[in-house]
């Protein structure tokens, strides 16, 4: 079912708007963003998207509706792996609190536009060449395994290539110049490591596309839900960032969680030629499968927490006085 221009229009329109507002209004000076204003844009973002889906659902049925929010589900489960990934950014090149806004707004925005080239190049690959479908499910199912069994990945900004050209081909200041990314010394145009940071988050996020928009395609082939849904999910990472970066390790079953999901996405679009899994069923094991990874994080950690808590039992002592 193809959507009118309109609609595109509309939701492109109205993402600028917000963005717009999100940076010249509410973050035009640099601040730490603390937990409540995390949280209120959180709520913000979450709102938007959900609203979003009920007009989908209202214009276009249920089917539509329910295919928006599980891909919108799924994005927002995989996204949790690129809030893991900026805390060792951030921490790696030192960027102060009241700077990292900035920068994962102008990193959402390539994303955005990263996702957009990876959306109209699947769906496309998907009318022109029937078998990939077999292909996308592969690499889901592959990718799920890996993440299921890999241990403790050590994320090494320093080994990124294409950080190693931006350093190689434009000078670059050694300490933060305030939010720029450019400065002017002696005449001379340098950047500040603000850029590197930049670069790293956005060369990271197209290695979470690889997984993320095939598995939104196993859900729905419609380019304006799948478009949609990833814009939706992707536009909340900032405020998600700030609110549970300093929980997020906790999590500590999330990834088997996430694997689990890329695996039945994966085995559920390989094999939707034969027979296709209503979407609401998908919806719902989505869910499960990601709130019981988090439900079983949170049980175990407090349950570690009570254990440390309780007082060391020495054991009874013995005299070894002499008998007089």
């Amino acid at each position: 079912m193809e959507y009118p221009i309109w609609a595109w229009a509309a939701f492109t329109v109205g993402v600028i708007f917000m963005l717009l507002l999100d940076l010249q209004v509410f973050h035009r000076e640099a601040h730490e963003v603390r937990a409540r204003e995390a949280a209120a844009w959180s709520l913000v973002w979450i709102a938007a998207g959900v609203l979003f889906g009920l007009f989908v659902w209202w214009e276009r049925g249920g089917q539509a509706g329910l295919e928006y929010f599980t891909a919108y589900l799924i994005e927002k489960s995989l996204s949790l792996d690129n809030v893991f990934v900026w805390m060792v950014v951030f921490g790696y090149f030192a960027l102060p609190p009241r700077y990292q806004h900035r920068v994962l707004f102008w990193g959402v925005v390539g994303a955005i536009v990263m996702r957009g080239l990876f959306i109209a190049a699947g769906v496309s690959l998907l009318k022109a060449f029937h078998w990939v479908v077999y292909v996308f499910g592969a690499i889901l199912v592959v990718t799920g395994l890996r993440l299921a069994f890999k241990g403790e990945e050590e994320v090494l900004p320093e080994h990124n290539p294409i950080l190693r050209v931006v350093r190689r081909f434009i000078p670059m200041t050694e300490t933060y110049e305030g939010q720029a990314f450019f400065v002017r010394r002696a005449g001379r145009l340098m950047a500040t490591p603000m850029l590197a940071v930049l670069v790293v988050v956005e060369t990271t996020d197209i290695m979470f596309a690889v997984d993320s928009v095939p598995a939104v395609l196993a859900i729905t082939r419609e380019p304006f839900i799948v478009w949609t849904s990833n814009v939706a999910a992707i536009l909340g990472l900032r405020a998600l960032y700030f609110l549970i970066s300093g929980v997020l390790r906790q999590f500590r079953y999330l990834h088997y969680g996430l694997a689990v999901v890329l695996i039945y996405v994966g085995g559920k679009m390989a094999a939707s030629e034969f027979y296709k899994i209503p979407t609401l069923i998908s919806l719902g094991v989505i869910a499960v499968i990601v709130g019981t990874a988090i439900v079983l994080s949170a049980v175990a950690e407090m349950r570690e927490r009570a254990q440390a808590a309780q007082p060391v039992n020495p054991g009874p002592t013995h005299g070894h006085g002499k008998d007089g």
